[in-house]
């Protein structure tokens, strides 16, 4: 099973906007100098990284303690009528984990699909399945890295948490959620925002799971812009009403280790805000 971590860290969702030349080891350095100590690779458009760069990236990495995380191309659907795309899908993922696990990346996240025309019921099954293969690849080459399946932020996406949680009960390590706590604020139209709400989400969490899970946890936070179908854009924290003070100050109070990922356009700037609420709280 991949390591518990032994703090709460904090990072930013890809190379802080304060890098000069945006490389990722330079990313890495940055987040030092700013009193960070995670950072997300970002593989948006594709897993384009050479062995070589992802040596450099641990080596850099270990030496000034910051934890990494990767998350894996959007082009991913899971729930795709289409058997080549569905395939497509898994080997982003597994080229993800690849290279994450040369670069020592802790944890790998992933949006899983769309439901389209299909049931909960069967958008799960297909998502299992893609699961499935991955922990296949993951179990044959000794690969030791958590596999995250995200709760995604608008009614149209395979998701919520229960159905991410359902995920990480059945197979269970190293399939555990990545809560983000944006996306579920967006997908239930304003709620989780409040004290008694944040607990109830980690108490689920230890319920399904065990309280473990809480000392392993992947945590996405940014300002978010909502409509009827749920999230719309990303914004900075200041300008929601996104009580990311309180939410610190309940992940403290359950002494929540892991990472907590900024994703927001000034991706810096929340990481440092959270920490310094949580530090506060």
């Amino acid at each position: 099973m991949p390591r518990p971590m032994d703090r709460l860290r904090f990072g930013t969702g890809g190379i802080p906007v304060s890098t000069p030349r945006k490389t990722t080891v330079n990313g890495i350095k940055r987040i030092r100098e700013l009193g960070l100590d995670a950072m997300e690779i970002e593989f948006v458009r594709g897993v384009r990284m050479s062995e070589s760069t992802a040596l450099e990236v641990r080596r850099v990495a270990e030496e000034l303690d910051v934890v990494l995380t990767a998350h894996a191309p959007y082009y991913i659907n899971l729930c795709s009528d289409d058997r080549s795309k569905f395939e497509a899908s898994v080997q982003r993922i597994i080229d993800t984990v690849k290279i994450g696990w040369v670069a020592g990346v802790w944890s790998v996240v992933f949006h899983p699909g769309y439901y389209g025309k299909l049931s909960s019921e069967e958008a799960y099954r297909r998502v299992r399945e893609g699961i499935a293969k991955v922990l296949e690849f993951v179990q044959s080459n000794g690969i030791d890295l958590w596999i995250r399946p995200e709760v995604m932020g608008t009614h149209s996406e395979f998701g919520t948490l229960e159905e991410i949680v359902r995920l990480a009960a059945e197979f269970g390590p190293p399939v555990a959620p990545c809560i983000d706590f944006a996306h579920l604020h967006a997908r239930s139209l304003g709620r989780y925002n409040t004290y008694e709400e944040f607990r109830s989400v980690l108490e689920y969490l230890e319920k399904e799971l065990g309280k473990e899970i809480l000392s392993a946890m992947h945590i996405h936070v940014c300002g978010v812009e909502y409509g009827s179908k749920g999230e719309e854009k990303h914004v900075n924290l200041p300008e929601t009403s996104f009580d990311y003070r309180t939410l610190m100050r309940v992940l403290k109070e359950f002494n929540v280790r892991g990472v907590v990922i900024s994703e927001s356009p000034d991706l810096e700037g929340d990481a440092l805000r959270m920490k310094r609420a949580y530090e506060e709280a």
